[in-house]
């Protein structure tokens, strides 16, 4: 790889480090090809990507970025698994991990936030962007229902009195 390549892949891997919302790092020694195929396809189903660098060329790209506390988990076999939802990466490198005994999560960075494992544990159980904005949607909406059917419910009650009032007169 000459200098122009790594100038390259440091840019690419600032863009990813400045527009994820989570970076996960882990070890895959030892995964065959097919497990990581699997791990790249799972990843792509969930909006998210997976990346091998060289570790040197990314804590390159690290230094002044908000994420820098990763570039300590840069060592050995690592691969980094991210994505702009905030919970997608760690969910399905947290799921990956249960399956596959030879992938292990180091830990991660959630914008400027270190994570452990157990963070990314933490992040993981969390619920997704969509599912926050529909629980919020149902708060929101479920007072404006009750507004609709108690303003309803008096003109319903006279329509039923109107019909029982109209049922006496014709018997």
């Amino acid at each position: 790889m000459d200098r122009a390549q790594k100038e390259q892949v440091v840019e690419e891997l600032g863009q990813i480090f400045d527009s994820s919302g989570v970076v996960v790092v882990a070890h895959y020694e030892g995964m065959t090809v097919a497990q990581m195929q699997d791990l790249r396809a799972r990843m792509r189903e969930a909006g998210g990507s997976v990346r091998v660098a060289k570790n040197r060329l990314a804590k390159i790209a690290l230094e002044g970025k908000a994420c820098a506390s990763i570039a300590d988990y840069l060592t050995g076999m690592t691969v980094l698994t991210y994505s702009e939802d905030p919970t997608a990466a760690a969910r399905i490198a947290d799921k990956y991990a249960k399956d596959n005994e030879k992938f292990v999560i180091l830990g991660g960075a959630m914008g400027d936030t270190a994570l452990d494992p157990a963070g990314v544990k933490a992040v993981a159980s969390m619920p997704s962007r969509e599912e926050l904005i529909a629980s919020i949607v149902a708060c929101l909406g479920a007072p404006a229902a009750n507004i609709a059917g108690a303003i309803g419910a008096p003109a319903s009650n006279i329509a039923g009195i109107l019909s029982t009032l109209e049922e006496r007169e014709a018997a």
